[in-house]
Protein backbone atom coordinates (compact mmCIF):
# COMPACT_ATOMS: atom_id res chain seq x y z
CA UNK A 1 0.00 0.00 0.00
CA UNK A 2 2.61 2.59 1.20
CA UNK A 3 4.62 1.75 -2.38
CA UNK A 4 1.34 1.95 -4.12
CA UNK A 5 0.64 5.27 -2.63
CA UNK A 6 4.58 6.80 -3.43
CA UNK A 7 4.03 5.86 -7.02
CA UNK A 8 0.62 8.00 -6.99
CA UNK A 9 2.53 11.08 -5.48
CA UNK A 10 5.31 11.03 -8.41
CA UNK A 11 2.64 10.96 -11.06
CA UNK A 12 0.78 13.69 -9.89
CA UNK A 13 3.90 15.70 -8.87
CA UNK A 14 4.87 15.25 -12.63
CA UNK A 15 1.89 16.86 -13.59
CA UNK A 16 -1.44 15.17 -15.53
CA UNK A 17 0.14 15.04 -18.69
CA UNK A 18 2.25 11.93 -17.34
CA UNK A 19 -0.82 10.18 -18.25
CA UNK A 20 -0.33 9.02 -22.29
CA UNK A 21 -4.84 9.07 -22.44
CA UNK A 22 -4.65 12.97 -21.15
CA UNK A 23 -1.68 13.62 -23.17
CA UNK A 24 -3.70 12.67 -26.71
CA UNK A 25 -7.00 14.57 -25.19
CA UNK A 26 -4.63 17.45 -25.13
CA UNK A 27 -3.59 17.34 -28.67
CA UNK A 28 -7.47 17.20 -30.22
CA UNK A 29 -7.54 21.02 -29.11
CA UNK A 30 -4.64 22.11 -31.09
CA UNK A 31 -5.31 24.90 -32.60
CA UNK A 32 -4.87 25.71 -36.28
CA UNK A 33 -2.18 28.30 -37.63
CA UNK A 34 -3.87 29.40 -40.89
CA UNK A 35 -7.78 30.98 -40.97
CA UNK A 36 -9.62 28.88 -43.33
CA UNK A 37 -11.89 30.65 -46.42
CA UNK A 38 -13.89 29.80 -49.00
CA UNK A 39 -11.92 28.98 -52.61
CA UNK A 40 -14.30 31.25 -54.40
CA UNK A 41 -13.71 34.37 -51.99
CA UNK A 42 -10.15 33.87 -50.19
CA UNK A 43 -8.74 36.27 -47.94
CA UNK A 44 -7.99 39.74 -49.19
CA UNK A 45 -6.62 42.44 -46.58
CA UNK A 46 -8.31 45.11 -48.61
CA UNK A 47 -11.98 43.29 -48.73
CA UNK A 48 -11.52 42.62 -44.80
CA UNK A 49 -10.61 46.10 -44.26
CA UNK A 50 -13.95 47.52 -46.09
CA UNK A 51 -15.79 44.64 -44.30
CA UNK A 52 -14.34 46.40 -41.28
CA UNK A 53 -16.03 49.15 -41.91
CA UNK A 54 -18.83 48.50 -42.47
CA UNK A 55 -19.11 46.60 -39.65
CA UNK A 56 -18.72 49.79 -37.42
CA UNK A 57 -21.22 51.75 -39.35
CA UNK A 58 -24.53 52.54 -38.79
CA UNK A 59 -25.46 53.32 -42.39
CA UNK A 60 -26.45 49.73 -42.36
CA UNK A 61 -29.40 50.09 -40.42
CA UNK A 62 -32.83 51.27 -41.22
CA UNK A 63 -32.65 54.18 -38.44
CA UNK A 64 -29.10 54.75 -38.97
CA UNK A 65 -28.72 54.35 -35.09
CA UNK A 66 -26.66 50.59 -34.92
CA UNK A 67 -24.34 48.57 -37.00
CA UNK A 68 -23.26 44.99 -36.47
CA UNK A 69 -21.01 46.02 -33.57
CA UNK A 70 -23.84 47.29 -31.50
CA UNK A 71 -25.07 43.24 -31.00
CA UNK A 72 -21.86 42.15 -31.57
CA UNK A 73 -18.96 44.15 -29.33
CA UNK A 74 -15.51 43.45 -29.33
CA UNK A 75 -15.77 44.96 -25.58
CA UNK A 76 -17.89 41.78 -24.69
CA UNK A 77 -16.38 39.23 -26.34
CA UNK A 78 -18.30 40.16 -29.64
CA UNK A 79 -21.37 40.05 -28.32
CA UNK A 80 -23.54 42.01 -25.55
CA UNK A 81 -23.62 41.96 -22.25
CA UNK A 82 -27.25 41.44 -21.67
CA UNK A 83 -29.83 38.21 -22.09
CA UNK A 84 -31.68 39.23 -25.15
CA UNK A 85 -30.15 41.45 -27.85
CA UNK A 86 -31.72 45.10 -28.23
CA UNK A 87 -32.85 45.13 -32.15
CA UNK A 88 -34.33 48.24 -33.83
CA UNK A 89 -36.23 50.93 -31.84
CA UNK A 90 -35.50 49.49 -28.41
CA UNK A 91 -37.02 45.71 -29.52
CA UNK A 92 -36.19 43.01 -26.74
CA UNK A 93 -34.90 40.06 -28.65
CA UNK A 94 -35.23 36.70 -27.50
CA UNK A 95 -32.12 35.66 -28.15
CA UNK A 96 -28.82 36.35 -26.76
CA UNK A 97 -26.49 37.63 -29.33
CA UNK A 98 -24.44 34.28 -30.52
CA UNK A 99 -20.53 35.62 -30.79
CA UNK A 100 -17.89 37.08 -33.98
CA UNK A 101 -15.11 35.15 -32.74
CA UNK A 102 -13.60 32.13 -34.94
CA UNK A 103 -17.04 32.72 -37.17
CA UNK A 104 -14.37 30.78 -39.83
CA UNK A 105 -15.14 27.35 -38.03
CA UNK A 106 -18.65 27.89 -37.58
CA UNK A 107 -21.31 26.21 -39.68
CA UNK A 108 -24.00 26.74 -39.94
CA UNK A 109 -24.77 30.11 -38.18
CA UNK A 110 -26.91 31.70 -35.82
CA UNK A 111 -28.40 29.47 -33.19
CA UNK A 112 -31.02 26.92 -34.65
CA UNK A 113 -28.50 27.27 -38.06
CA UNK A 114 -30.84 28.93 -40.35
CA UNK A 115 -27.78 30.20 -42.62
CA UNK A 116 -25.66 27.97 -44.49
CA UNK A 117 -22.65 30.79 -45.13
CA UNK A 118 -21.61 33.23 -43.82
CA UNK A 119 -22.01 35.68 -46.23
CA UNK A 120 -25.87 34.65 -45.96
CA UNK A 121 -25.22 35.55 -42.16
CA UNK A 122 -24.50 38.75 -42.50
CA UNK A 123 -27.31 39.64 -44.61
CA UNK A 124 -29.54 38.59 -42.30
CA UNK A 125 -29.74 40.71 -39.34
CA UNK A 126 -29.27 43.76 -41.33
CA UNK A 127 -32.72 42.98 -43.23
CA UNK A 128 -34.22 41.74 -40.08
CA UNK A 129 -37.70 44.35 -38.74
CA UNK A 130 -36.71 43.41 -35.30
CA UNK A 131 -32.76 43.72 -35.90
CA UNK A 132 -31.21 46.55 -38.41
CA UNK A 133 -34.45 47.15 -40.10
CA UNK A 134 -33.09 48.23 -43.37
CA UNK A 135 -33.32 47.07 -46.84
CA UNK A 136 -30.31 46.72 -48.97
CA UNK A 137 -31.64 49.29 -51.28
CA UNK A 138 -31.08 52.03 -49.40
CA UNK A 139 -27.82 51.04 -47.86
CA UNK A 140 -27.01 50.87 -51.43
CA UNK A 141 -27.80 54.19 -51.58
CA UNK A 142 -26.32 55.70 -48.53
CA UNK A 143 -22.76 54.17 -49.50
CA UNK A 144 -22.97 55.22 -53.10
CA UNK A 145 -23.12 58.67 -51.81
CA UNK A 146 -19.57 58.49 -49.61
CA UNK A 147 -16.87 58.73 -51.82
CA UNK A 148 -14.78 56.64 -50.07
CA UNK A 149 -16.75 53.46 -50.18
CA UNK A 150 -17.80 54.03 -54.07
CA UNK A 151 -13.99 54.21 -54.68
CA UNK A 152 -13.34 51.41 -52.36
CA UNK A 153 -16.22 49.06 -54.06
CA UNK A 154 -15.42 49.88 -57.73
CA UNK A 155 -11.56 49.15 -57.11
CA UNK A 156 -11.85 45.71 -55.05
CA UNK A 157 -15.38 44.81 -56.82
CA UNK A 158 -15.10 46.34 -60.52
CA UNK A 159 -17.57 44.14 -61.86
CA UNK A 160 -20.48 44.87 -59.28
CA UNK A 161 -19.92 48.00 -57.26
CA UNK A 162 -21.24 48.11 -54.07
CA UNK A 163 -24.27 45.66 -54.39
CA UNK A 164 -25.61 43.07 -51.52
CA UNK A 165 -23.27 40.58 -52.51
CA UNK A 166 -20.06 43.03 -51.90
CA UNK A 167 -21.17 43.82 -48.70
CA UNK A 168 -21.85 40.61 -47.55
CA UNK A 169 -18.44 39.78 -49.08
CA UNK A 170 -16.52 41.93 -47.74
CA UNK A 171 -17.95 41.99 -43.96
CA UNK A 172 -18.08 37.89 -44.00
CA UNK A 173 -13.74 37.98 -45.08
CA UNK A 174 -13.83 40.59 -42.02
CA UNK A 175 -15.67 38.32 -39.59
CA UNK A 176 -13.57 35.67 -40.30
CA UNK A 177 -10.55 37.52 -39.50
CA UNK A 178 -11.88 38.15 -35.83
CA UNK A 179 -10.07 35.27 -34.25
CA UNK A 180 -9.43 34.70 -30.47
CA UNK A 181 -5.67 35.32 -29.34
CA UNK A 182 -3.16 32.42 -27.96
CA UNK A 183 -4.17 31.94 -24.24
CA UNK A 184 -2.18 30.02 -21.83
CA UNK A 185 -4.29 26.79 -22.79
CA UNK A 186 -2.53 26.88 -26.11
CA UNK A 187 0.64 27.13 -24.52
CA UNK A 188 0.05 24.15 -22.98
CA UNK A 189 -1.33 22.57 -25.64
CA UNK A 190 2.02 22.88 -27.47
CA UNK A 191 3.34 21.75 -24.23
CA UNK A 192 4.82 24.20 -22.37
CA UNK A 193 3.63 22.55 -18.61
CA UNK A 194 3.36 25.75 -16.57
CA UNK A 195 1.48 27.45 -18.60
CA UNK A 196 -1.60 26.55 -16.78
CA UNK A 197 -2.33 25.49 -13.37
CA UNK A 198 -2.69 22.33 -11.81
CA UNK A 199 -5.86 22.58 -10.87
CA UNK A 200 -6.55 23.86 -14.53
CA UNK A 201 -5.18 20.48 -15.86
CA UNK A 202 -7.51 18.64 -13.32
CA UNK A 203 -10.43 20.63 -14.81
CA UNK A 204 -9.42 19.63 -18.08
CA UNK A 205 -9.22 15.92 -17.36
CA UNK A 206 -13.01 16.78 -16.18
CA UNK A 207 -13.85 18.82 -19.01
CA UNK A 208 -13.03 15.80 -21.17
CA UNK A 209 -13.67 12.56 -19.06
CA UNK A 210 -16.36 12.06 -16.42
CA UNK A 211 -17.77 15.25 -17.16
CA UNK A 212 -18.37 14.85 -20.57
CA UNK A 213 -18.44 18.44 -21.26
CA UNK A 214 -16.20 17.38 -24.67
CA UNK A 215 -18.82 15.20 -26.08
CA UNK A 216 -20.50 18.53 -27.60
CA UNK A 217 -17.49 21.80 -26.37
CA UNK A 218 -14.53 19.45 -28.69
CA UNK A 219 -11.84 21.15 -31.19
CA UNK A 220 -9.73 23.96 -30.94
CA UNK A 221 -13.08 26.39 -30.54
CA UNK A 222 -14.25 23.67 -28.73
CA UNK A 223 -17.76 23.06 -30.47
CA UNK A 224 -19.21 20.22 -32.40
CA UNK A 225 -21.19 22.87 -34.37
CA UNK A 226 -24.10 20.42 -33.84
CA UNK A 227 -27.33 21.46 -32.21
CA UNK A 228 -28.47 19.84 -28.70
CA UNK A 229 -31.26 20.14 -26.71
CA UNK A 230 -29.97 20.65 -22.90
CA UNK A 231 -32.85 20.62 -20.71
CA UNK A 232 -32.67 24.33 -20.40
CA UNK A 233 -35.75 25.75 -19.33
CA UNK A 234 -37.47 27.69 -22.71
CA UNK A 235 -40.22 27.86 -24.72
CA UNK A 236 -38.22 28.37 -28.04
CA UNK A 237 -37.96 25.00 -30.47
CA UNK A 238 -34.95 26.11 -31.46
CA UNK A 239 -33.51 24.04 -34.31
CA UNK A 240 -36.91 22.28 -34.98
CA UNK A 241 -38.54 25.71 -36.61
CA UNK A 242 -36.48 24.28 -39.87
CA UNK A 243 -36.64 20.19 -39.08
CA UNK A 244 -39.84 20.40 -37.82
CA UNK A 245 -40.57 16.96 -38.39
CA UNK A 246 -37.19 15.66 -36.36
CA UNK A 247 -37.86 15.17 -32.82
CA UNK A 248 -34.51 15.53 -31.53
CA UNK A 249 -34.16 18.67 -33.15
CA UNK A 250 -36.87 20.45 -30.59
CA UNK A 251 -34.96 22.69 -28.17
CA UNK A 252 -32.19 22.23 -29.71
CA UNK A 253 -29.63 24.72 -29.90
CA UNK A 254 -25.92 24.82 -31.72
CA UNK A 255 -23.10 24.22 -29.16
CA UNK A 256 -21.30 27.59 -28.56
CA UNK A 257 -17.60 27.91 -28.53
CA UNK A 258 -15.90 28.53 -25.64
CA UNK A 259 -13.08 30.99 -26.44
CA UNK A 260 -13.13 34.60 -24.30
CA UNK A 261 -15.80 32.86 -22.63
CA UNK A 262 -15.30 34.97 -19.66
CA UNK A 263 -15.94 38.13 -21.54
CA UNK A 264 -19.14 36.70 -23.10
CA UNK A 265 -22.01 36.44 -19.79
CA UNK A 266 -25.06 35.43 -19.91
CA UNK A 267 -24.65 32.48 -21.33
CA UNK A 268 -27.28 30.03 -23.28
CA UNK A 269 -28.94 30.75 -26.46
CA UNK A 270 -31.54 33.03 -24.14
CA UNK A 271 -29.07 34.79 -21.79
CA UNK A 272 -30.65 33.39 -18.87
CA UNK A 273 -27.50 31.80 -16.59
CA UNK A 274 -25.69 34.55 -15.33
CA UNK A 275 -22.36 33.01 -14.53
CA UNK A 276 -20.27 30.20 -15.44
CA UNK A 277 -20.82 28.29 -12.16
CA UNK A 278 -24.62 28.73 -12.76
CA UNK A 279 -23.60 27.16 -16.36
CA UNK A 280 -21.97 24.13 -14.75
Amino acid sequence: IADMRLEFLIVMSAGLAAFPAFSEDRAAFERPLTIPFPEDRPYDPQIATLGKMLYFDPRLSGAQNMSCASCHSPSFGWETPVDGAVGAMNTRLGRHAPTTLNQAWVHPYFWDGRADTLEEQAAGPITAEVEMNATFEEVIARLEQVDGYRTWFMRLFPDEGISETTITRAIATYERTIVSGWSPFDRWVEGEENAISDAAKRGFELFTGDAQCSGCHTGWNFSDNLFHDIGLPTEDIGRAQLEPGNPHARFAFKTPGLRNISLRAPFMHNGSVATMREVL
